[in-house]
């Protein structure tokens, strides 16, 4: 293990960190949100919506997210549709992320209990705002398990980003290894660099998840 050869390839892979991280971060946000609406569809039924839903879900949860980039990156532009591969990354972290997403977010729905429905129509409130403000804040709240969860696993999932020629952590380390053959130190800093970027998003998730956990005992 040579230290000094450690620490000249540290700017390389913090720069493919920052490249990871913003590929990964961007897509978890789009999933997030695709999650949420894809899980609203579910809870309301909407005929056809519901049934484009859950194929959709289907479909992504069942297929790996390498097959989808490749599909993207190198199928589509057969038919005139390019995107660079930043975008492709991007894409392919939301839509797989979202279907993962939707369930989460359709447990934590259906985990509101009925009287709290039927005490917010009693009050008056539509059907909109009995959804965005009594059960949304609930569900939310019952889902922050499962959102962490899915956010470290999509933020590992990034690691196939090198398939598709992106220089994440991965496509670095092998990068490096192929040229010089200082697999230990790659290793150790690919290692490295993926705990700085997932162990703060658990820890933020089991401080959360506490935190909530008691705001919901006291009420």
């Amino acid at each position: 293990m040579d230290f000094e050869v450690i620490k000249t390839y540290i700017p390389l892979f913090k720069k493919a960190m920052f490249l990871t991280l913003r590929i990964g971060w961007l897509g978890i946000g789009f999933a997030i949100l695709i999650g949420a609406l894809s899980a609203i569809c579910l809870y309301l039924r909407i005929p056809v919506l519901r049934q484009f839903v859950i194929s959709y879900i289907e479909l992504f949860r069942n297929t790996p997210l390498l097959i989808q980039l490749f599909f993207l990156y190198f199928a589509l532009p057969k038919v005139g549709i390019r995107m660079n591969a930043e975008f492709c990354g991007i894409l392919g972290v939301s839509l797989l992320g979202g279907a993962y997403m939707a369930d989460v977010f359709r447990s934590g729905l259906e985990s509101v209990k009925k009287v709290q429905k039927e005490s917010a129509l009693s009050l008056g409130m539509t059907n909109s705002q009995m959804i965005r403000l009594v059960i949304l804040p609930q569900a939310i709240s019952v889902s922050i398990p499962g959102i962490t969860a899915n956010t470290v696993f999509l933020l590992k999932e990034t690691s196939v980003f090198s398939a598709i020629s992106l220089m994440d952590l991965m496509f670095t380390a092998k990068d490096l290894i192929g040229l010089y053959y200082r697999t230990e130190e790659c290793l150790l800093l690919l290692v490295v660099f993926y705990l700085i970027i997932l162990l703060p998003v658990s820890v933020l998730g089991y401080y959360l998840e506490r935190r909530l956990g008691h705001a919901q005992l006291r009420t």
